[in-house]
């Protein structure tokens, strides 16, 4: 295919050369036949021109509809080789200036042609050559010369023009022959550069961790795939833009004590990423320090479990400390109410006295409340996972709480955002619907003095998804951390144990939760759960829906208090 390619360039080029030449010695020639005398008839020198011209037109038609360049090389040069015999018999034969033209046709014979093809090209220029002289000598044809040689003199300008042409071919092909080697030579450094480029770019690009290169102007010059997808922009996004801008804190310096560092990094979701990132000097023997390569890897997914697992750790403490005092707290705390009960019965007592009673049988009201919690929080639960679709339990429940904000008239509106008509997961339905409960409970006493609150269901991939958003004064980042662990309310009078509880559920359920806040910008829960396909139970049977539905029921039983799961904070 590449010799082809060449092939056909080279022909392009002749043609173009050609008439180049062509009009070259056209001018010359009405040049010199208007300011001297000349015996050359002129117009049949233009005629041989013109003929000229017309098939180097023929020869550029036939290289656009005609593969076989090799036969077409051929074609031209034996045209070049009659034509220029003709220009040289129009233009006084032994007397003629053109006769150079035979040494670039054998040269053109060369590049285009076999060594052996450029060789028989010389003998036929010298053929042609000695046969016009011999016949404008012996008046065969007409003469346009103005001398007329001897015998010899004659035959020595023949045999002189053949040792001429036949070294001219021999030294033409011998650095023909020099340059398609150093060409293929070329070629193939070419090609091994080209294969070693395409290598590196491919070890680049297919490393699992994030590479960016910057020049020493900190501007980004080449992005990796793991790089672009672990920063959700595009390499058209990233290139030339400074890396520092990229990310919340300051990066890593070559030079310092500290070459790498955890910076993080804001996604275009609104999620916030942690990285760990190294930085070198890309350098170049030679050349010195060119710019900085930057490598980095997500660390986000390591730094939520090592949080899991510190919360798990302060989940099993408080599980068991719940489970040890709370008989004993509830025991002194039941004949603490009951006394107060019986005294408040009491006739002769003052107003402030009862008052005081009232205090004391609220407040263990209140702690009763809380040690109920601990004991729900602490216990072990059974789930009764069954095939359960999500959009009734969610409209039961916003039903509800409609109907008791209205009553107490809080201003507080209900938006429904549902993208499906069903939403079927293996679930414990009445679970659900205290999880669904526990998120409009903290959006309602999120927002006082009135607001709306957004319940949206979405298919996520194969999870459904449901957020709870609120448009309270939202909550800060830290408290956003630490949201799901026990005794963390925001809320005047609350026990802190609701999300907590919340997420031991949706733990059960192989699910997860998180939640998105900011300042005076609201919060939003999210919850995603694994949903069923009808498509999947048709494509799997009945009997592989049951087998997994049971299994989920064998997890649900062995749930407890300090049972492992995931959980993503936005």
């Amino acid at each position: 295919m590449q010799s082809t390619f060449d092939e056909r360039n080279w022909l392009a080029w002749l043609v173009k050369v050609r008439i180049i030449i062509l009009t070259f010695l056209l001018g010359v020639e009405l040049a010199v036949a208007q300011f001297t005398p000349t015996t050359i008839p002129l117009w049949l020198f233009i005629s041989t021109v013109v003929l000229w011209y017309t098939l180097s037109l023929f020869y550029v038609l036939l290289l656009s509809v005609w593969r076989e360049y090799r036969v077409q090389a051929l074609l031209q040069v034996l045209t070049d080789l009659a034509m220029v015999t003709l220009v040289v018999h129009v233009t006084g034969g032994v007397d003629s200036s053109l006769n150079f033209l035979y040494p670039l046709v054998i040269i053109v014979a060369c590049i285009l042609l076999p060594r052996a093809w450029a060789y028989l090209i010389a003998a036929a220029a010298f053929i042609l050559y000695g046969a016009i002289l011999e016949a404008n000598y012996y008046g065969l044809i007409p003469s346009y010369s103005t001398t007329h040689p001897g015998l010899k003199s004659l035959q020595a300008i023949i045999f002189i023009n053949l040792f001429a042409f036949l070294a001219i071919a021999y030294l033409a092909g011998l650095l023909t022959a020099k340059l398609r080697q150093v060409d293929v030579q070329l070629k193939h450094a070419s090609g091994a550069l080209e294969n070693l480029q395409a290598l590196h770019e491919n070890i680049i690009q297919s490393i699992s961790g994030g590479l960016i290169t910057t020049g020493l102007d900190g501007h980004i010059t080449l992005v990796n795939a793991a790089a672009q997808k672990l920063l959700e922009w595009p390499e058209s996004d990233l290139l030339h833009k400074p890396v520092n801008t990229l990310f919340v804190d300051a990066l890593p310096s070559v030079g310092s004590e500290r070459v790498h560092s955890e910076v993080r990094f804001n996604a275009p979701n609104g999620f916030r990423k942690t990285l760990r990132v190294m930085v070198t000097a890309l350098s170049v023997p030679g050349r010195g320090t060119l710019g900085l390569v930057y490598t980095f890897d997500d660390l986000t997914e390591i730094r939520r479990l090592e949080r899991e697992v510190r919360m798990q750790d302060r989940l099993a403490a408080v599980g068991r400390l719940a489970a040890a005092i709370a008989h004993e707290i509830r025991n002194p705390l039941t004949s603490i109410a009951g006394s107060a009960g019986m005294l408040s019965g009491i006739p002769a007592l003052s107003e402030e006295h009862r008052q005081l009673l009232e205090i004391v049988t609220r407040e263990s009201e209140r702690l009763n409340n809380i040690i109920t919690d601990f004991l729900a929080y602490s216990r072990g639960k059974q789930y009764h996972f069954d095939k359960v679709n999500l959009m009734p339990l969610l409209r039961d429940t916003l039903t509800l709480l409609e109907h008791r904000l209205v009553a107490e008239g809080s201003g507080i509106r209900i938006e429904r955002h549902f993208a499906v008509k069903e939403a079927w997961v293996l679930a414990d339905g009445d679970k659900m619907k205290q999880v669904f409960w526990n998120f409009c409970e903290n959006a309602v006493r999120a927002m006082k003095g009135g607001g709306i609150l957004t319940v949206s269901l979405e298919l996520c991939g194969q999870d459904w998804q449901i957020d709870f958003a609120d448009t309270g004064a939202g909550i800060s980042p830290q408290q956003t951390e630490k949201i799901f662990e026990p005794f963390q309310s925001q809320f005047e009078g609350g026990t802190g144990l609701g999300l907590a509880i919340v997420y031991q559920i949706v733990q059960a359920h192989d699910g997860k939760v998180w939640a998105r806040s900011r300042a005076g910008e609201g919060t939003t829960f999210v919850l995603r759960l694994r949903g069923i396909a009808v498509e999947m139970e048709q494509a799997n049977g009945p009997l592989a829906a049951s087998k997994y539905l049971d299994q989920q029921q064998n997890v649900g039983a062995d749930t407890s208090a300090d049972a492992a799961g995931e959980r993503v904070h936005g």
